[in-house]
């Protein structure tokens, strides 16, 4: 019998907690925690924010971290001193990870380093300029320097800059009680692995073992004849997203990385392949809003350029829809209902866009919208926009005529209201599987399109009916 101690900050789940206590953010930052982390660096108490972070999540103390302004950082990485460790540094947020190195010192640093995998040193190096890109290397001894610069060396984004080099392998002709005794015998293994590795006299793996199926498996019994059916390589070129991709499709815990020459370099696991999903689902959704990579941390200034381009190529749709109206001033000018009216043309057509949009970057990015069922694709959502069309087109219809006492101005909303919706999802599918195509990625570049073709396709339809059917 056993008791488990709380820790502080934390929610212990119990019978008692079900699925809505969980969405009441059990495993947010307890104010508990946070307001005594405030209160010794206002205090300037190095020992009261060591004693308040102590029981403290190394990635809880980068949310910390991001939480505070700048000098309040710069005062928590001087008061903690060496407790800030390299976990610390690889859960923070890419934006701020520059700006906290800068403000450690050289030995706290290079203690921080020392800890971390190669693969997260890459991480962390990546972010950074050139003077603190030099300093951590420093603090690596020569091997590990060695290794970090030969992952650096192949392209960003690559697999060759996700792996790490420490790894577990064995011949393949190996039993598991040879196995067992190796691995009882090295001091240098990593600190976490999921598999051993089998390979054969040329370093190339053809296997790998789980350590369950290790453990359970008796000495004499061969590592070849335990190994797993879902045994994947990883080319060292291949694109990160890729890797992520085939990790998730495929429930991988760990690949190994091989070279041209199929020979094995490095492993990829699964934590760090969820980072990179979890990175390709937040850049998709802040390309499609036109933020970019943006976070809380990032200076105003900083923000504004990055949002500043794509609000000009918005000011330009905008442009174009206002000279399609342009072009019937006449007729509003005689129904001013019209006016009225208009936007809501356009508004239901652009949220329609953006619904089937955000369905096809989605499914684009997860490659389940292919060649194979594109055009199934393409028509499911213009059938959905003509059936929502046709119920719209009723309720507007309806709305226009009892509102201005026009039966041609309902029908008129009417008819443009099922010719917009048809078009955005349409347009929704259309434009970023074109762009796909070209090349150009489509969660950057699709909305100003769609939205474009939406309001011009709305405005277009409504007024041009109304010049037709109300002179």
């Amino acid at each position: 019998m056993f008791t488990l101690t709380k820790p502080e900050g934390f929610v212990v789940l119990d019978d008692q907690h079900n699925d809505d206590a969980l969405e009441e953010g059990d495993y947010e930052l307890d104010h508990e925690v946070f307001q005594p982390v405030l209160d010794a660096l206002e205090a300037e108490d190095s020992e009261a924010l060591v004693r308040a972070l102590e029981p403290v999540h190394a990635a809880d103390i980068a949310d910390i971290i991001e939480q505070l302004g700048h000098e309040e950082r710069v005062a928590l990485v001087r008061l903690y001193g060496g407790e800030l460790d390299g976990e610390i540094l690889s859960e923070l947020d890419e934006g701020l990870r520059e700006e906290i190195v800068g403000a450690m010192s050289p030995t706290v640093l290079a203690d921080a380093v020392r800890e971390l995998e190669t693969d997260d040193v890459v991480d962390l190096i990546e972010d950074l300029d050139e003077p603190q890109t030099a300093a951590v290397l420093g603090a690596l001894d020569d091997d590990d320097r060695a290794v970090v610069e030969q992952s650096l060396s192949y392209p960003e984004e690559s697999a060759g800059r996700l792996m790490q080099r420490e790894l577990v392998f064995v011949p393949e002709h190996w039993d598991v009680g040879q196995t067992i005794d190796f691995l009882r015998n090295k001091d240098d293994l990593p600190e976490q692995f999921y598999h051993v590795i089998l390979v054969d006299p040329r370093m190339r793996p053809t296997g790998y073992v789980t350590l369950g199926r290790l453990m359970g498996s008796a000495r004499k019994t061969k590592m070849v004849d335990i190994a797993e059916d879902s045994f994947r390589t990883i080319p060292v070129m291949q694109d990160e997203g890729e890797v992520a991709y085939a990790f998730n499709q495929y429930h991988l815990i760990s690949a190994p990385v091989v070279d041209a020459d199929e020979r094995l370099v490095g492993v990829i696991t699964i934590d760090d392949a969820m980072v990179i999903l979890d990175e390709e689902h937040e850049e998709d959704i802040m390309r499609l809003a036109g933020v970019g990579e943006s976070s809380l941390s990032d200076r105003v200034i900083d923000t504004t350029k990055r949002r500043f381009p794509w609000l000009a190529v918005n000011l330009v749709t905008a442009i174009l829809a206002s000279m399609v109206i342009a072009q019937f001033d006449d007729v509003i000018a005689k129904f001013v209902a019209l006016a009225v009216l208009m936007p809501i043309v356009a508004s239901m057509g652009g949220n329609a866009g953006t619904q089937s949009l955000t369905v096809a970057v989605r499914s684009l990015a997860t490659k389940d919208l292919t060649s194979a069922n594109v055009w199934r694709v393409i028509r499911r959502e213009a059938a959905v926009g003509l059936i929502n069309g046709l119920i719209f087109a009723v309720v507007m219809g309806g709305v226009g005529y009892a509102w201005f006492g026009t039966p041609m101005l309902g029908v008129v909303i009417a008819v443009a209201m099922v010719v917009n919706l048809v078009v955005a999802g349409l347009a929704g599918v259309i434009i970023p599987v074109v762009l796909e195509r070209l090349d150009i990625d489509p969660a950057l570049a699709s909305g100003a399109f769609v939205t474009t073709v939406t309001d011009v396709v709305g405005f277009f339809a409504f007024l041009g009916l109304a010049a037709v059917m109300l002179l």
